[in-house]
C-alpha cells in the first residue's frame, strides 16, 4: 500500500518541490483548494480531498477535512486493532500532513479590513489536523514550517522514515503554532468586546484572551541579560500592534542590549504621558531628567540640565519627530539610544555621525492598544493591567488651607505624571515643567524625599557650585513635590518644606493623613490628594 501525505498550506513556499520529493518517494499526495491548484498545475501527482472522503465541499468551504477518512487516519495509532478499523472502514492511514493556517495575524493588520473578513479567516480544519497530527506524532510527521521540508525528505531518503526524535521536535512546532494562532484571535476578539458601546455585552471574564496578549514570538538572542553571565534573547508579543519598545525599528547604531531594551521602554512610556513637547533620560530605568517646553529642543536642554552627570550613557524618550535643532543638542554628550516617533531627514543625518548611538523609531503615539503588565517569579508570573490611570485637574481635592496657584497645579500634574514612572518609593521634585530631583527606590518614603530634594538643590544652585548651607536662600524655592503613594508620617512635608516646596500631590489615605495636613498648613503649603497611587516595583 502506498503511504500517503495530505498537504493543505497557505505559505505554499517550496510545497511543489516537497509534493514531487513525496511522489517520487512512493506517497500518495492528497491536497485542498488552493494547494491542490498550485501543485496540480506544476505537474505533480495530487488528488483532491473530495476522492478520499467521497463527500463534497460544503458551506462556501468551511467544512473540507473534517471526515472520519481523513481524521481517522491521521489519529490511528498503527496497532493491529487500530489498523483493523482503518480497513473496516475503508480508511488510509495519513503518514505525513503539512499545514499551516490561514493568515489571521495579517488578515487584521490590514488597513480597513472587517470583522466579517476576520472571522472568516479563522482556520477550523487546518488546527484540527495539525492538533491530531501532533498528538499521533508517533506515527505522524506533523509539518507546519516550510523550512523543514528539506531536511525531512533528507531523512526519508536516507532512512524511509522520519525519525521518533525530528517527529516530537515537530509536534513540539505544531502545538506552538496553534497555540499562537488561537492566542491572536483571542487577542483581537478581546478587543472587540472592548469596543462594544453596549456595556452589558462586554465580556466579564476575558482571562483567556488577556494570557493571549503574552503569546510571543522570538525576535533574536542578546549579547547577555542584565550581566555577562546571564544568557538572554528578545522575543515580542504577535497579537500587540502600535508604539512601543517592542515594534521599534532600529534605524542606526550598535545592537540592543537587554539594559538597553528595559530602558528604553520606560523612556517611551514616560514622555508618552505628555501632551506638550516632551523629553526623559532614563538611566536604570529611572528618569534622570524630564522635562516638557514649547519646542524639542528646549524641553531636551532642560531634562539634560536637570541632572548631566546622570544624563551621561542615558536613554533618551522624545514625544515629538526630532528635528535638527534637537539631534544637534543630543550628539553633545555620549547617549546610549534615542526612541522617537519619527526623524527629519537632516537630523537623522546629524544623529548618525555618533556610529554607537542606537536610533529607534516607533512611529505615532496616538492610539496605541493598552498592553498588560507581566512579572515573572519563581515557579509562575503575576499579570496585571498597565499603570493607565490618569488624574486631571478637576480630579484633584485640594486638604490644606492655601489652594494652588495655576503654576503650582500645572508643576502638580506634571511631577504627577513623572513619579508614575519611579521606581517605589518615589519622590519627584519639579518646577516650571522640569523635574529637577528624583528619589527612588529607598526603603522608606522619607529617605526618597531627602535624595530628590538634595538633588533638586543642587540643580537649582548649579553642579559646579558649592551647595549653599543656607536653605532660605535656595534659587528653586515654590518648587512642587510629588510622592507615589501616602505620607505615612508628617517627616517629608517638614522636610519639604525646609527645601522651600510650595506644593504636594500625594495620593492620601493614610491613618495620619491629618497630621501631614496640619503639617501643611502650618508651614505654609498647599496639598492635594489624588485618591489614587502609583507604586511601581
Amino acid at each position: 500500500m502506498k503511504r500517503r501525505a495530505l498537504i493543505s498550506v497557505s505559505d505554499k513556499k517550496g510545497v511543489v518541490e516537497f509534493a514531487q520529493a513525496l511522489v517520487e518517494l512512493g506517497f500518495e499526495v492528497v491536497s485542498t483548494g488552493g494547494t491542490f491548484k498550485t501543485i496540480k498545475s506544476a505537474g505533480v501527482e495530487v488528488k483532491y480531498v473530495t476522492e478520499i472522503t467521497g463527500f463534497p465541499e460544503i458551506l462556501d468551504g468551511r467544512v473540507k477535512t473534517l471526515h472520519p477518512k481523513v481524521h481517522g487516519g491521521i489519529l490511528a495509532r498503527r496497532t493491529p486493532d487500530h489498523l483493523e478499523q482503518l480497513k473496516d472502514n475503508d480508511i488510509t492511514p495519513i503518514d505525513v500532513v503539512a499545514v499551516n493556517l490561514y493568515p489571521f495575524r495579517e488578515t487584521i493588520a490590514k488597513a480597513g479590513v472587517t470583522f466579517e473578513e476576520a472571522i472568516e479567516n479563522i482556520d477550523i480544519g487546518g488546527p484540527a489536523m495539525v492538533r491530531a497530527s501532533a498528538k499521533n506524532h508517533a506515527s505522524v510527521t506533523i509539518v507546519v514550517n516550510p523550512d523543514r521540508y528539506d531536511g525531512i525528505v533528507a531523512e526519508l531518503k536516507e532512512k524511509g522514515v522520519v525519525s521518533a526524535e525530528t517527529r516530537r521536535q515537530l509536534a513540539l512546532e505544531a502545538f506552538a503554532h496553534t497555540a499562537e494562532y488561537d492566542s491572536a484571535i483571542a487577542a483581537y476578539l478581546k478587543g472587540q468586546c472592548e469596543g462594544l458601546k453596549d456595556k452589558e455585552a462586554e465580556c466579564e471574564d476575558c482571562g483567556l484572551a488577556i494570557f493571549a496578549e503574552g503569546t510571543v514570538e522570538k525576535v533574536q538572542d542578546l549579547r547577555y541579560g542584565e550581566n555577562p553571565h546571564q544568557k538572554a534573547a528578545f522575543y515580542k508579543e504577535v497579537a500587540y500592534q502600535g508604539a512601543g519598545a517592542g515594534t521599534a525599528k532600529q534605524l542606526w547604531g550598535k545592537e540592543l542590549s537587554f539594559n538597553n531594551l528595559l530602558d528604553l521602554n520606560a523612556a517611551l512610556e514616560l514622555v508618552r504621558e505628555f501632551d506638550d513637547p516632551a523629553v526623559t533620560i532614563i538611566k536604570h530605568n529611572n528618569p534622570c531628567g524630564t522635562a516638557i517646553a514649547g519646542t524639542l529642543e528646549e524641553a531636551y536642554i532642560k531634562a539634560f540640565d536637570a541632572d548631566p552627570v546622570s544624563a551621561f550613557g542615558g536613554i533618551t524618550a522624545c514625544n515629538r519627530p526630532v528635528d535638527v535643532a534637537t539631534a544637534q543638542e543630543l550628539v553633545k554628550t555620549f547617549m546610549e539610544a534615542v526612541i522617537a516617533p519619527s526623524y527629519e531627514a537632516e537630523a537623522l543625518e546629524v544623529l548618525k555621525t555618533k556610529k554607537n548611538l542606537r536610533i529607534m523609531e516607533v512611529g505615532s503615539l496616538e492610539g496605541a492598544a493598552p498592553s498588560y503588565d507581566l512579572k515573572k517569579i519563581r515557579g509562575g508570573f503575576l499579570l496585571q493591567d498597565g499603570d493607565y490611570g490618569q488624574i486631571k485637574a478637576e480630579d484633584l481635592k485640594v486638604v490644606t488651607e492655601r489652594t494652588p496657584s495655576e503654576e503650582e497645579l500645572r508643576d502638580l500634574l506634571f511631577a504627577w505624571k513623572v513619579v508614575k514612572h519611579v521606581k517605589s518609593n518615589a519622590i519627584v521634585v519639579a518646577k516650571d515643567g522640569v523635574a529637577i530631583g528624583v528619589g527612588a527606590g529607598q526603603m522608606n518614603r522619607v529617605g526618597s524625599a531627602h535624595i530628590a530634594l538634595e538633588q533638586a538643590r543642587g540643580t537649582a544652585i548649579g553642579t559646579e557650585k558649592e551647595a549653599s548651607p543656607d536653605l532660605d536662600s535656595w534659587l528653586s524655592k515654590g518648587a512642587v513635590l510629588a510622592s507615589d503613594a501616602f505620607f505615612p508620617f508628617k517627616d517629608t512635608v517638614e522636610m519639604a518644606a525646609k527645601y522651600g516646596i510650595a506644593a504636594i500631590i500625594q495620593p492620601g489615605g493614610s491613618v495620619r493623613d491629618e497630621e501631614s495636613i496640619e503639617a501643611c498648613n502650618r508651614l505654609g503649603l498647599t496639598m492635594v490628594f489624588t485618591a489614587m497611587r502609583h507604586f511601581k516595583h
